[in-house]
């Protein structure tokens, strides 16, 4: 599926604010947005939280970008909402890194596709099967 990542692509040193996604293999484990449940099978909270407005870089608009989202395990506490900004390896490493709706622009940190993508995702991860997300650009996963 098309996606987008981090303005400033990728990297194995992420920090806050540096717009960059980070490169790893990393557990899903948690999901939720602004929209109801659409059937996720990870755990799903259902928030007003999730609200986001304003312009991305390209300036489109970002409201919608929220409506669902799957809480990548960078830097969080898995096992909570998307929303829990416990940050076990210190907030200056940043977090906050989803897989979120597609707004048609690079994101801060996140990966973000299509939202019918978003909801066949959160419909198909399974907690039982472990799902990752590999994350990374063709160089740094060729290692």
């Amino acid at each position: 599926w098309p996606a987008h990542n981090a303005r400033n692509g990728w990297t194995n040193d992420h920090h806050v604010g540096d717009l960059r996604s980070p490169i790893g293999v990393f557990t899903l484990t948690d999901a939720g947005g602004l929209l109801a449940d659409p059937g996720s099978k990870l755990p799903y909270s259902q928030s007003s939280g999730f609200t986001i407005s304003g312009t991305g870089f390209k300036g489109e608009p970002l409201a919608g970008s929220f409506d669902y989202v799957v809480a990548i395990d960078y830097n969080r506490r898995p096992g909570t909402s998307p929303l829990d900004w416990t940050r076990p390896l210190g907030a200056a490493k940043g977090g906050g890194i989803w897989l979120h709706v597609d707004h048609g622009g690079p994101t801060h940190g996140c990966v973000s596709v299509a939202q019918e993508h978003m909801k066949e995702l959160l419909r198909t991860l399974d907690p039982d099967q472990h799902p990752v997300i590999v994350m990374g650009n063709a160089e740094s996963l060729a290692r």
